[in-house]
C-alpha cells in the first residue's frame, strides 16, 4: 500500500500574500475568501486598444539672437508709463512674442499722485532688476519694500503691486512673457 501525503491548509497555500476582505483583523480570519488582485484580473483579460487623441502644439516662430548695445538715445518715452524711458533690448522680436525684455528709467523725482496706482499685469512671468538707484515697491501679500542695486524680484501672475518712491537714478531691467500683455488699473 503507497503512502499518502498529508498537507495542511497553511502549507498548501502558495507564498504569496493573499488580499482579505473586511475589517483590520480579517487577514488573520481563516474564514474570509481572498479577492484576486486587480494586476492578476489584468493579465488574464485581453488588452484593449484605446486611440489617443492628437494635441496640436502653436508652433512659434524660430528664435533668433539678439543683441543689445547700450546707447543713450535708444530710451524712449513711448512705454507704458509716461514718468518712464524705455530701451528695447529686441527680445520681443527675436522670441516671436515670447518674452519681452527692457531697461526702464524713471524719471525723478517721483510724483506718487501720478506713480503710486494700484495694478496688475496678465502675464505669465514677470522679473525686475534693480540695475541702479533704488525703488520702494508695494505687492500684494508682501508689503511694502525697498528694493537696491543688486535686487531682483519676480511678481506672480495679476498680482496687485504699485511703486511708491524711487531714486532720481534708478534703472530696473524688466523680463515678462508673454511680449504683449494688458494692464489693469484697479482703484483703492
Amino acid at each position: 500500500m503507497a503512502k499518502q501525503k498529508v498537507t495542511s491548509r497553511a502549507a498548501a497555500q502558495p507564498a504569496v500574500r493573499k488580499k482579505w476582505t473586511g475589517h483590520k483583523g480579517a487577514a488573520k480570519s481563516s474564514s474570509r475568501k481572498p479577492i484576486k488582485s486587480k494586476a492578476t484580473s489584468a493579465v488574464a483579460a485581453k488588452p484593449k486598444t484605446v486611440k489617443l487623441k492628437t494635441v496640436k502644439f502653436k508652433a512659434r516662430p524660430k528664435q533668433r539672437i539678439a543683441i543689445s548695445h547700450h546707447r543713450e538715445e535708444d530710451f524712449k518715452a513711448d512705454g507704458l508709463r509716461a514718468y518712464a524711458k524705455y530701451r528695447d533690448l529686441g527680445i520681443a522680436d527675436a522670441t516671436g512674442g515670447l518674452a519681452r525684455a527692457h531697461v526702464i528709467r524713471l524719471a525723478g523725482p517721483c510724483n506718487p499722485a501720478e506713480v503710486s496706482r494700484l495694478h496688475s499685469l496678465a502675464v505669465e512671468f514677470q522679473l525686475v532688476y534693480v540695475l541702479k538707484g533704488w525703488v520702494k515697491t508695494y505687492m500684494e501679500g508682501q508689503g511694502e519694500t525697498l528694493m537696491k542695486e543688486g535686487s531682483a524680484w519676480t511678481q506672480p501672475p495679476r498680482i496687485k503691486h504699485m511703486i511708491l518712491d524711487y531714486s532720481d537714478d534708478v534703472e530696473l531691467l524688466e523680463v515678462i512673457l508673454p511680449a504683449e500683455f494688458k494692464t489693469v488699473e484697479l482703484t483703492a
